[in-house]
């Protein structure tokens, strides 16, 4: 894929760009600015605002690439924060179920930790019960990023990047990894993700923001009505791992024609604190893999917000934000169980130990290879 099909993707998103989406340029209407928010690993910790020419605005940090506020407006023009998060660095560091963040090496769950690549078995680090989850211990959300504030003709953006050494999380080659965030003049958030290894390596950048597109202080996310495109998603276990892949048809994962979060939510009661119950699986997006296409669409019901997703990805991981437990986060707000939701574009969880299996995408970068992830997050009101 190069420039010009990632420029096409976002046209067909309804982004008007030129061909220097994914470079730096002069000529767009507003900028990025930084203010100082922290310390990280003995390194300064910035906060970088892009705001576009219609007052949207999104806030991210490079500790993390995190994004902690997006301001978006309701079909009255009135401008809300839709993201989840925190007010300072410390708290990102302390209690952050991976707010708004960029998540890797490999985003998602690997069963047990454990993969067989060339031959050689690797065996990562166990934090989510027995199994692996978003890069292990210190993945790509808990590290301080390069970041460069950076001028396209979409808008205003800022560059981030990160060389993830070799045997980092128990991951063999050394990966350099960037990623662009750019806030275009129609209010999209275009995030694109970009990595080379100089060994085979399983690879998996997802980006991990919680929306709540009433406001992320405005109670929970059952109201919000979600389309999903997708026939198919891959059921799991009870340690969320996948068993294979199956139709949505007849089941509580049917989002083909728009529901309510909270419609059949119900059907998925979970059973006890390590399951407390709700949606968190992956969906087999329609289309051809590495064709740009819209993933999902959901809108809040009280602002008339919406949110569109496209992508490249095969998959795209669904989270009802089950396990928010009256989590204390920005400015006074106390985040409920299921008061904001994701949306991941992604390879499929644990497809490392899928590889060749048919259905299932691959994840693993050679040398001589990029790895390319387009996210586009296209916020509407009606």
């Amino acid at each position: 894929m190069n420039t010009k099909s990632i420029w096409k993707a976002a046209m067909m998103a309804g982004v008007a760009v030129s061909g220097a989406f994914l470079t730096g340029c002069t000529g767009s209407r507003s900028m990025a600015d930084r203010t100082l928010y922290g310390r990280a690993d003995d390194r300064p910790v910035h906060l970088y605002t892009l705001t576009n020419s219609t007052g949207a605005k999104v806030r991210i940090t490079n500790y993390g690439g995190i994004v902690t506020e997006c301001w978006m407006p309701d079909a009255a023009g009135n401008l809300a924060d839709i993201a989840a998060g925190f007010d300072t660095l410390a708290e990102y560091q302390e209690k952050s179920p991976y707010f708004g963040a960029m998540v890797g090496r490999v985003g998602n769950r690997i069963a047990k930790g454990r993969f067989t690549l060339d031959g050689q078995t690797y065996q990562l680090a166990t934090n989510n019960g027995e199994n692996h989850l978003h890069g292990g211990l210190k993945g790509f959300d808990k590290v301080v990023w390069d970041a460069e504030e950076i001028d396209t003709d979409a808008g205003p953006g800022l560059r981030l990047t990160y060389t993830s050494p070799d045997g980092e999380e128990g991951y063999p080659g050394s990966l350099h990894v960037t990623v662009q965030y750019i806030l275009t003049q129609n209010n999209t958030l275009n995030v694109i993700t970009e990595a080379t290894a100089d060994e085979a390596t399983p690879v998996n950048i997802v980006h991990h923001s919680y929306w709540n597109l009433d406001g992320h202080d405005s109670g929970t996310i059952l109201g919000h009505e979600l389309m999903v495109n997708a026939d198919r998603y891959t059921p799991t276990d009870n340690t969320l791992i996948p068993t294979g892949i199956a139709s949505v048809a007849g089941t509580a994962f049917d989002f083909r024609t728009p529901k309510t979060i909270g419609r059949d939510i119900g059907q998925l009661p979970g059973d006890g604190a390590d399951n407390p119950g709700g949606y968190d699986l992956n969906f087999v997006v329609r289309g051809n893999p590495d064709e740009y296409r819209l993933a999902a669409r959901a809108k809040g019901p009280g602002s008339g917000r919406v949110l569109e997703v496209w992508s490249n990805q095969p998959g795209v991981q669904f989270y009802s934000g089950n396990f928010l437990d009256n989590l204390p986060g920005k400015r006074g707000a106390v985040y409920p169980k299921h008061g904001a939701f994701c949306l991941e574009t992604q390879t499929f969880p644990d497809s490392v130990n899928h590889q060749g299996d048919p259905g299932w995408p691959g994840v693993i970068l050679r040398p001589g290879e990029t790895y390319r992830h387009a996210m586009v997050h296209v916020f509407k009101a009606e």
